[in-house]
């Protein structure tokens, strides 16, 4: 039974294999859980092997998906049937699936935030209830807005804060001062807190951002993936972490300026369009920096 189920979901598609996955990425682009190497230290980390599929017309290559099963590869509900529920955590994701833009592959596999861009390259997605926050353009955040965000900044610099690279800190170190303040300010422990330092360790090298220091303790964090494709660049903001004692100094409102400014420059350093996903549009912080997208679901 679950052959016929296996083989109705993938009629049209081909099996390949990891670095054929990689190819198509790198042609036509993504988001931070579709890269190929993300997709590939996940799924190892969970020991859940990866199918990756090809959709090809006239025998050139026009799409291909990393899948677990009847879902598309990290998938949270597959984690959770496997008992390995909040293994790792990027949120919710905005998914942009590598295909060309007429590809039309009908997708099969379950999956939920698909991007907007996916529309043209896929068939069969449906409109999701729920939209994607999506951080708005330096220039969309009223100059007010902007002036009260470098205003904050300087009032906690002349109080002795102090601004570091994430660079500059352990997987281990980076892994504690997230779990810290993520406790401290939601009152509850972050998703993925026992293997995180191993996550981040395997998601090194697209880790960006900052940490906030003051009085040589760190007062807040967050967890900011960034991949670059041919065409775009996708950022998943996945969660944050500040000291509620020093909420005067609104920590976590002057890191998300900077990290949302650094990713904006870096940007159009390299003249691609940024798509900087704070996950789901569902707190009322985010309206202060995003607009709401639309989004699919199969």
């Amino acid at each position: 039974m679950l052959n016929r189920f296996q083989g109705w979901r993938e009629r049209g598609w081909s099996v390949v294999d990891a670095p054929a996955y990689s190819e198509a990425w790198q042609r036509f682009g993504g988001s931070v859980a579709t890269h190929p190497q993300v997709v590939e230290r996940l799924a190892g980390l969970a020991q859940i092997p990866v199918r990756y599929l090809a959709w090809e017309q006239a025998g050139e290559l026009k799409a291909c998906i990393a899948t677990w099963g009847r879902d598309l590869a990290l998938s949270k509900d597959v984690l959770k049937r496997s008992g390995k529920k909040g293994l790792f955590d990027l949120g919710n994701a905005e998914l942009i699936l590598p295909a060309a833009a007429d590809a039309q592959a009908p997708l099969r596999q379950r999956a939920r935030y698909l991007s907007a861009l996916n529309e043209g390259r896929f068939s069969g997605l449906k409109l999701q209830a729920e939209q994607l926050a999506m951080a708005r353009t330096p220039e969309e955040l009223s100059k007010k807005f902007r002036y009260n965000q470098r205003r904050e900044l300087r009032l906690l610099e002349e109080a002795g804060g102090v601004v570091r690279s994430i660079s500059e800190f352990s997987s281990v170190e980076l892994a504690s001062i997230y779990c810290d303040l993520f406790l401290r300010r939601w009152g509850f422990t972050a998703t993925g807190a026992e293997r995180l330092a191993e996550v981040i360790e395997l998601m090194r090298e697209w880790l960006i951002g900052s940490v906030i220091f003051l009085n040589d303790a760190p007062i807040a964090i967050q967890l900011v993936y960034r991949v670059e494709s041919p065409e775009w660049i996708s950022v998943e903001y996945v969660n944050g972490g500040v000291d509620p004692e020093t909420r005067a100094f609104s920590p976590g409102s002057v890191l998300s300026f900077l990290n949302t400014q650094s990713a904006w420059e870096q940007a159009r350093e390299v003249g691609k369009p940024l798509r900087f996903s704070f996950g789901r549009a569902d707190r009322e912080y985010k309206d202060r920096w995003c607009n709401p997208v639309q989004v699919f679901s199969v």
